[in-house]
């Protein structure tokens, strides 16, 4: 004999949503695409950021003063830069030190804006990582 199903035992369960990789959240970062999805680009201009991804809805500043992190990730990225410069361009390549001076403050003064939206982008993904999305991140498209 076949037990009686009832509507508990057929209801479809809550699917658990898995978090993402880490190596597609470097990814979707790096492509200057929403973190969440990877379909929208958060960015409108060099500097202008939407408030909200078109494509799922997920809200881009959590909170008051969230991008202070990306202020970090920009500045140690730079530095990281700055000092290898100075190693690889005196001693690898064997510049005078007033050339490589010139050469890296030229590119201190260019890099962090270059990088600022890559720098934003690295810092939703890595807040991602250690402290996933909830449903109240995400909100009307």
């Amino acid at each position: 004999m076949i037990p009686d199903r009832t509507l508990t035992d057929t209801a479809p369960a809550t699917p658990t949503p898995t978090p993402t990789p880490p190596g597609t959240l470097l990814s979707r970062a790096l492509r200057l695409r929403c973190v969440a999805c990877g379909q929208e680009k958060p960015f409108t201009g060099m500097f202008r950021m939407e408030e909200r991804c078109g494509s799922c809805g997920y809200r881009y500043e959590r909170e008051p003063g969230y991008f202070m992190g990306s202020i970090y990730f920009n500045y140690m990225t730079t530095a990281a830069i700055l000092i290898a410069g100075i190693f690889l361009l005196e001693d690898g390549v064997g510049l005078e030190t007033r050339t490589v001076t010139i050469v890296l403050i030229a590119f201190a003064a260019t890099f962090p804006l270059w990088f600022f939206r890559r720098a934003r982008n690295l810092w939703i993904a890595f807040d991602h990582l250690i402290s996933p999305p909830s449903s109240e991140d995400y909100g009307p498209r």
